[in-house]
């Protein structure tokens, strides 16, 4: 039987481990965070923003508050020239106005799969190269020492 060994995941571990993927980054609340001041350096926060709200609306039950939550997304997001207007195609701008009368927990998805893939595309191959990410992982670094678990 082989023996297993394991390590402390440090932060940095984890710091690094944000690089392999968006959703390792966007999963952990400091790499969410940290992207954020990214985006927002970059005055392109809405598309984290918007995707973090559809995330939340997709978990909503009630009827009543799937209504109010589609609205608020809608003219957040969505309306030409709401305050965190996120930049998708005219069809899909359209299809979301014609349906947000009677939402469904599923009437952003194309949006957020076209958000998702934009920041996915674009600003997290820009954050990975950013001296954000760049001066987190050094200072995680900095003294960080791994420790070994006991064998199991």
């Amino acid at each position: 039987m082989p023996v297993k060994c394991c390590f402390y995941r440090s932060p940095t571990t984890e710091t690094m481990a944000w690089s392999e993927n968006m959703d390792s980054l966007l999963a952990n609340q400091a790499g969410l965070d940290a992207f954020r001041t990214f985006l927002k350096s970059e005055f392109s926060e809405e598309n984290v923003e918007f995707w973090l709200a559809c995330e939340d609306f997709k978990k909503t039950e009630c009827r009543e508050k799937i209504a109010s939550k589609a609205k608020m997304i809608y003219s957040e997001f969505i309306v030409a020239d709401a305050p965190k207007e996120i930049n998708i195609d005219f069809s899909t701008r359209d299809l979301i106005s014609r349906n947000i009368a009677e939402p469904t927990p599923k009437c952003f998805d194309e949006a957020q799969k076209l958000i998702y893939s934009l920041m996915a595309k674009d600003s997290f191959p820009r954050f990975l190269k950013s001296e954000i990410y760049k001066k987190l992982v050094n200072s995680q670094q900095v003294g960080n020492h791994k420790r070994w678990l006991p064998f199991l």
